[in-house]
């Protein structure tokens, strides 16, 4: 069965055919840190983390590369704001975001790279495409370096788009640009309002990198010249993505096989980012929340839908995941994480994730199973084969509850607690059993309001009552 993904590029549904055969390529644009993340910025890591995944249940020996962008307009304004270096606030965010990150259950990157940690590469890939006539050195003198876009005739074919239908580059001055659409290779120090700690030496005086190169850089210092699937958020397609593609295959590079893009997550029918305000960082969710819960709510999300937030939608997806979680405590569940592979999974489970990473299909499998299950549990039968389906599902999709990932310090706190609480819920449930007995029914339904208001559900099974929180 062959795993099949909407190339954005196209706009067609494609079989996956990786440049080396059992390898795949897979670079994702992080995210510029400037600021805490939210729950918007993280779902390119869940989604992505997922992808990366599948692949490698797939048999996929997979190089994952995710950058990180630690230098930017936008950091040096907000450490301006803030009276503090610019790479103290980067590197910060960078550890907020690595903390977001762990707390979903988003696993490392095969590398990590820093754009700061990469400037002579994008130096030279620059004079690489100077040297070809696709890059010029600003006519001003200002020591701004550009991409001369009407110099590549498939500038724009990634989104389909004409030159002349764009908007003008807003990411350097204008003044020394042949076209207005041409966009920044290299910044010159603005040593008036920049601190000296911002520009690198370069063959066209001090400065830094602009944006589009530094993914296209590091892209090729660690997957090659060409590789498999780019990915990111759908708001990178333009001006990032194309740019990128433009100035990677003007230098000669094949670049990307594949683009995925996933899309927003939205509040009030609009993008959530910091600009609007509607932001909800990961920290603020979590105090409410558990990171296995958000992960679920995540992932339960076609990559490509966009996702409307709400805290009842997020509640209804907690109740949800805790339905799988109370499954796996009836039917006991296995004290070890159980590597999933192809052969563990229903296959319709199969055919939904490849079927372009069809989560919500894959979770349908997912809760049917589980539903089998309770049944089984319900009538006595040995409910083993559907513990093992879910939990390979689970493991999957980054939701398996004994993986390491979701350990905690306070782990010994909270079995202290459940003992506690299951002592307590006992002692109630013998009291409405009593009541029951004696045909007091008024009581023993007060006995079970009283359990209900606390959080707690009550189910009446052949086996006896069970309760779940």
């Amino acid at each position: 069965m062959t795993f099949r993904l909407h190339d954005t590029a196209t706009r067609e549904v494609r079989d996956f055919v990786p440049l080396e055969e059992g390898k795949a390529g897979l670079y994702v644009c992080g995210l510029t840190v400037q600021s805490e993340p939210h729950v918007g910025h993280v779902r390119s890591g869940v989604n992505f983390d997922v992808l990366q995944r599948w692949l490698r249940v797939l048999g996929y020996d997979v190089t994952f590369i995710r950058n990180i962008t630690d230098i930017d307009d936008k950091i040096l304004a907000k450490a301006a704001e803030q009276g503090r270096p610019w790479y103290n606030l980067a590197y910060a965010m960078h550890r907020e975001l690595d903390r977001a990150y762990a707390a979903l259950n988003v696993a490392p990157p095969t590398y990590e790279p820093a754009a700061t940690g990469h400037v002579p590469e994008m130096i030279e890939l620059i004079g690489k495409l100077i040297t070809r006539g696709h890059a010029y050195a600003a006519e001003d003198g200002s020591g701004d370096v550009y991409f001369d876009v009407r110099s590549w005739p498939a500038y724009g074919e990634l989104t389909r788009q004409g030159i002349d239908d764009m908007e003008s580059a807003a990411d350097a001055d204008p003044r020394g640009k042949r076209d207005p659409r041409d966009f920044a290779l290299w910044k010159s120090w603005k040593k008036e309002i920049e601190p000296e700690t911002a520009a690198w030496p370069s063959p066209w005086g001090p400065g830094r990198p602009g944006w589009h190169i530094e993914c296209s850089a590091m892209a090729e210092k660690y997957l090659g010249s060409a590789f498999d699937i780019h990915g990111g958020g759908v708001d990178l397609r333009f001006p990032h993505h194309e740019n990128e593609q433009a100035q990677s295959r003007a230098a000669g590079h094949g670049f990307a096989s594949y683009w995925m893009h996933n899309a927003w997550i939205t509040t009030a029918g609009e993008k959530m980012s910091k600009s609007l305000g509607n932001s909800l960082t990961i920290p603020a969710v979590l105090s409410s929340y558990r990171g296995i819960e958000l992960r679920y709510y995540l992932v339960a999300a076609h990559y490509r839908s966009h996702v409307e937030f709400s805290f009842e939608a997020l509640d209804e997806a907690a109740v949800g995941f805790r339905r799988i979680e109370s499954f796996l405590e009836r039917a006991g569940l296995g004290s070890a994480r159980p590597a999933a592979g192809l052969d563990d999974l229903p296959q319709a489970f199969v055919a939904a994730m490849n079927d372009d990473l069809g989560t919500p299909a894959a979770m349908a499998v997912l809760h049917e199973t589980v539903r089998e299950g309770n049944k089984a549990v319900a009538a006595g039968q040995d409910a083993a084969a559907h513990v093992a389906q879910v939990e390979a599902m689970l493991d999957v999709l980054g939701l398996h509850p004994h993986d390491p990932a979701w350990a905690t310090t306070s782990s010994a706190q909270t079995d202290k607690l459940t003992k506690a609480v299951d002592v307590l819920v006992d002692v109630l449930l013998d009291q409405r059993a009593e009541a029951r007995a004696a045909k007091d029914f008024a009581a023993a339904d007060a006995i079970r309001d009283r359990i209900k208001a606390a959080g707690v559900e009550i189910e009446d099974t052949p086996n006896g009552p069970e309760w779940s929180i």
